[in-house]
């Protein structure tokens, strides 16, 4: 019952949060990958122990067309080179001239991207959003249809699918701060914070319908304490399972390949993020809704 009698504190705390969130984001804009820009990605690789500083490269490109490229360590032996993109002559200087940092140096991967690409997976990134939100809104207001005389259903699936906007928001705004760049695998992380933080909202939501199937008409102490009552039953289950996530995220982060520590970092955030949605943020909503409702 403490979550629900602090429900004005809560909703007053996301709001600051989220205000600050987008702020950040339009201040700061977005940093996206060669992905979504158009682009070329060289990927190149040292013998063991035989890796020069990155300033090494960047003296060796200084005053060339590519000294403007994004230099990256990978791994414990290799770089990534992000630049605009090059046909096979710009490619084959640029290899000529990163040979001069040691014998030793092999390409592994090299990969150019169009513009129109990266345009297109922003759009279908944007579509795939969308999507998720509103067959969240029309799945949830279906499965409360039956207490729908207490709060209309569809009202959960607002709740939920703000929820959701609020968690996206707040993730994009805090890795923004963190200046991570926007690569596909970002917004693989994102979509996937979107399923992990409806299922714990979900849950929740469930454990109220199941003790508002009984009620027909439910005073507004009575509808507060269920609903505060739902939250201290499931809030065990909850976070037990976003500390098991947490725990296997925590351990890709600092010791996985660095090819999945950003989205490792996304997964990590959202799961924070949406756990406090689902559990704090859904019941003090759905109170003001309940309130709106017995007025009406």
């Amino acid at each position: 019952m403490k979550i629900i009698k602090l429900r004005k504190f809560f909703v007053i705390l996301t709001l600051v949060i989220t205000l600050a969130s987008i702020i950040v984001i339009s201040i700061r804009g977005f940093k996206f990958s060669i992905e979504f820009t158009g682009g070329s990605l060289l990927e190149i690789s040292y013998a063991q122990g035989e890796r020069p500083d990155i300033a090494d490269l960047r003296e060796v490109l200084e005053g060339t067309e590519f000294a403007s490229s994004l230099i990256q360590p990978l791994g414990d032996n290799g770089f990534v080179l992000k630049t605009e993109t090059l046909d096979d002559a710009e490619k084959n200087t640029l290899v000529d001239l990163l040979s001069q940092t040691g014998e030793s140096m092999t390409v592994e991967r090299f990969n150019s991207i169009g513009p129109s690409v990266g345009k297109q997976l922003q759009t279908k990134s944007l579509y795939a959003l969308i999507g998720v939100s509103l067959a969240t809104l029309l799945f949830i207001a279906y499965a409360f249809r039956k207490v729908s005389g207490i709060v209309p259903s569809w009202k959960y699936g607002l709740i939920a699918v703000g929820l959701l906007v609020h968690d996206i928001l707040v993730t994009v705004g805090i890795l923004t701060l963190l200046s991570i760049e926007v690569d596909t695998l970002y917004v693989v992380g994102l979509l996937s914070i979107l399923g992990l933080s409806i299922n714990n909202t979900v849950v929740v939501f469930d454990r109220i319908r199941e003790n508002l199937l009984s009620q027909k008409h439910i005073s507004k102490d009575e509808f507060l304490s269920l609903v505060g009552n739902a939250v201290t039953q499931t809030l065990h289950r909850s976070i037990l399972m976003s500390l098991t996530l947490v725990f296997a995220l925590a351990a890709l982060l600092f010791v996985g390949p660095d090819s999945t520590k950003n989205l490792s970092l996304v997964l990590l955030i959202g799961i924070f993020v949406g756990t406090y949605s689902s559990i704090l943020l859904s019941s003090s909503l759905l109170s003001y809704m309940f309130k709106e409702s017995a007025k009406k």
